[in-house]
């Protein structure tokens, strides 16, 4: 293929659907091989695709870069036209599918680890059950990578969690353009060695645990533990690092330090014998948000996706905020 165009009516710009949802396939797969065949095209003919393209465009939208090939910066803003139009054409194939009575249609969602053993089992088998012609998959992802995956069409949901005060928050600057929406909150609880001195109160003031020795998760929830601990007045000592759930209780039950996790966390991890959990004073919680790329939720099948995580979101995430444990069976 030429890197540049033959160019009939330069600046014409006469561009069609088709055109843009080839050049964002280009961008997603690297090749023109698998362009074509994550489209259904013959290599010739998704070729010919990028020619007609560039010269409608009136420029270069493809180079070569060695045995492969990469989009020019013109051809990069195509592609991200594409992938809106994309959007759109799936929202329309997904009312026609509600007029058939949804009898088909995909949800492609991503969600935190905690959510994997909880919120998503749930989820995945109800839509199952209510709609067997809708295909749902499911990836597991930090919120970072899941906003991310929104964004360039990898999902078309993302259940996301968010800490007060947090810098690296991906629901601000990398999430602008997409539908963001608060749908509930998951209280964070303190883990205790269920023979700790503090184990007997219904609630757990953090400056009381400056002296112990700390269990931290991922980097995101590091950083939320130190920042709660700086509103108690201290720094804590951090022991361990983990962002397995079951591990931090397991260390916990130990006595090998302290932690803090949300309910969703505490729920995945299953009542561990030797460990109390207890509630904190000061009401701390994480924020649970469902993202979605710009019209996205128009899709009936995403719409129907959209609410029923909702609804279950609720339901548990009620069901944790009194959250009090004892397993030293």
């Amino acid at each position: 293929m030429s890197s540049t165009a033959d160019v009939t009516h330069p600046g014409a710009a006469d561009l069609d659907a088709t055109s843009l949802i080839v050049l964002r396939a280009v961008a997603d797969n690297g090749t023109i091989t698998a362009a074509a065949a994550a489209l259904g095209f013959s290599q010739p003919a998704l070729s010919q695709q990028v020619r007609r393209a560039e010269a409608r465009a009136g420029m270069a939208l493809v180079e070569r870069t060695g045995r492969g090939i990469r989009l020019t910066a013109a051809g990069r803003l195509l592609a991200r036209h594409g992938t809106t139009i994309a959007t759109t054409l799936e929202a329309a194939r997904g009312e026609l599918a509600e007029l058939r009575g949804l009898r088909s249609g995909r949800v492609r969602l991503m969600a935190f680890p905690s959510a994997s053993p909880t919120v998503v089992p749930e989820f995945m088998a109800e839509m199952t059950a209510r709609h067997p012609g809708v295909q749902v998959s499911f990836v597991e992802a930090e919120p970072p990578e899941a906003v991310r995956a929104v964004r360039e069409d990898r999902a078309d949901l993302a259940l996301t969690f968010s800490y007060p005060g947090d810098r690296s928050d991906p629901h601000r600057e990398s999430a602008r353009g997409l539908e963001v929406g608060t749908i509930g909150v998951d209280p964070m609880h303190v883990v205790l060695p269920a023979r700790h001195p503090l184990a007997v109160r219904d609630a757990v003031d953090l400056a009381d645990l400056a002296g112990e020795r700390w269990i931290a998760g991922c980097p995101r929830c590091r950083g939320h533990l130190l920042e709660l601990c700086d509103v108690a007045g201290f720094a804590p000592t951090i022991a361990v690092e983990t962002d397995n759930f079951v591990a931090v209780e397991e260390l916990v039950a130990s006595g090998l330090g302290v932690a803090v996790l949300p309910g969703l966390a505490v729920e995945s991890a299953g009542a561990r014998r030797g460990v109390a959990v207890r509630a904190t004073v000061n009401d701390d919680r994480r924020t649970l948000h469902l993202v979605a790329a710009k019209g996205g939720t128009g899709v009936p099948a995403v719409a129907v996706a959209a609410d029923l995580l909702t609804r279950l979101v609720g339901r548990r995430v009620a069901g944790s905020a009194g959250l009090n444990i004892d397993s030293d069976a």
